[in-house]
């Protein structure tokens, strides 16, 4: 391999743009394992992500633009995804059994019934169907319904006396109810709660995965603070429904992460809209916009709206999510789309780390 042909195709893959992070692959550092032989090109794209929403956009980019040198007979490029992040956390420290999670992503709201666990299901559902590795971790203690809207069922003794998770779809799952039953009211005080948490995150074997998503409780609770005072949540994203009532407690719910110093990748908004059979026409039933006003004000990104899908519902109630089970829905297109922008959102924070400011205060003083 010559110097001369490497850099050839390197100046030709500056032309690929990650559409997400502004910069080209070659900048971003992606291009890994070139070899060229008999004028057969053969690289590496390392992404950040294995769910990356424009993989195959950015390898058909590759293709193309290696064959436009006269010399290249073949290209081969494959698709590949970082390994573990390094991060400086001593919660890593603390936590061992999370060391190997290169994603940890908070779903909350600021109030019940918005449709929170239902979207941090789908989200991890369609996450794991890009093949990623995926971990959902049920936190609402006082209503735990993830193992109802998965099928997910007991969890057994692994290596070390570790938590072996039950696996549903490659998706690994552990809640409260697998342990207490999920007709059994979990009366915990707050230091309680938040100790079963802590036992969730240090005696579960998450092993290696690229996401692990934490249904919160709703609120903002001890464990809600818990959480993300002793796990290094990388991103969270709030849920919301239009009504003013409800945006409310989204703006104390996203207040709470600013606070905690943890970046929130958007807003989603529930119940959207109603499509019904006979008109084809969007009805916005419970207000219009509110959601993506709120995250307009707060300065985050507005991730998608879910409308009023009657699939969506009965994917919960039967233990199978309708991005899984009914991918043609409109319900399942919503969050495939959200889950794709949760990704897109994590890449920019990510690449953004330690190049701006989270936040920052104006003091004001009248001169004299």
């Amino acid at each position: 391999m010559s110097d001369i042909q490497q850099n050839e195709i390197l100046s030709a893959l500056k032309n690929v743009m990650d559409p997400d992070l502004g910069k080209n692959i070659v900048d971003l550092g992606f291009i890994k394992g070139m070899e060229i032989k008999d004028g057969k090109v053969s690289f590496d794209v390392e992404l950040t992500t294995p769910a990356c929403p424009v993989k195959e956009q950015l390898h058909q980019q590759c293709v193309d633009e290696v064959k436009k040198l006269a010399w290249v007979k073949e290209a081969d490029v494959r698709m590949t995804a970082r390994g573990q992040k390094q991060a400086n956390h001593g919660s890593i420290a603390q936590n061992p059994s999370i060391k190997d999670i290169k994603n940890i992503v908070a779903v909350a709201s600021g109030k019940g019934g918005v449709g929170k666990s239902t979207s941090a299901v789908n989200i991890a559902f369609a996450l794991a169907q890009t093949g990623a590795k995926v971990g959902l971790l049920d936190a609402d203690i006082y209503g735990p319904s993830v193992p109802l809207m998965t099928g997910a069922t007991k969890p057994t003794k692994g290596h070390l006396n570790m938590v072996e998770p039950p696996q549903v779809e490659g998706i690994k799952i552990i809640s409260v109810s697998m342990f207490s039953g999920s007709n059994s009211a979990n009366i915990l005080r707050g230091p309680m709660a938040a100790n079963v948490i802590k036992q969730f995150l240090s005696q579960v074997h998450w092993g290696e995965l690229d996401y692990l998503i934490i249904d919160y409780p709703p609120g903002t609770g001890d464990i809600q603070l818990t959480l993300s005072q002793i796990v290094p949540i990388d991103a969270a994203v709030v849920v919301t429904t239009p009504q003013e009532v409800a945006l409310i407690d989204v703006r104390k719910a996203v207040s709470m992460f600013d606070t905690l110093k943890v970046p929130v990748a958007g807003v989603i908004e529930t119940m959207s809209y109603f499509i019904c059979d006979g008109c084809d026409k969007k009805h916005y039933i419970f207000s219009d916009g509110g959601g993506e006003k709120t995250a307009e004000n707060y300065g985050v990104p507005y991730l998608g709206g879910v409308p009023i899908d009657p699939k969506v519902v009965a994917g919960a109630d039967s233990g199978k999510p309708v991005v899984k089970y009914q991918p043609d829905s409109i319900g399942a297109g919503a969050y495939i789309e959200i889950a794709g922008n949760v990704v897109r959102q994590i890449a920019i924070l990510q690449n953004l780390e330690g190049q701006a400011l989270n936040n920052f205060n104006l003091k004001w003083k009248v001169a004299s």
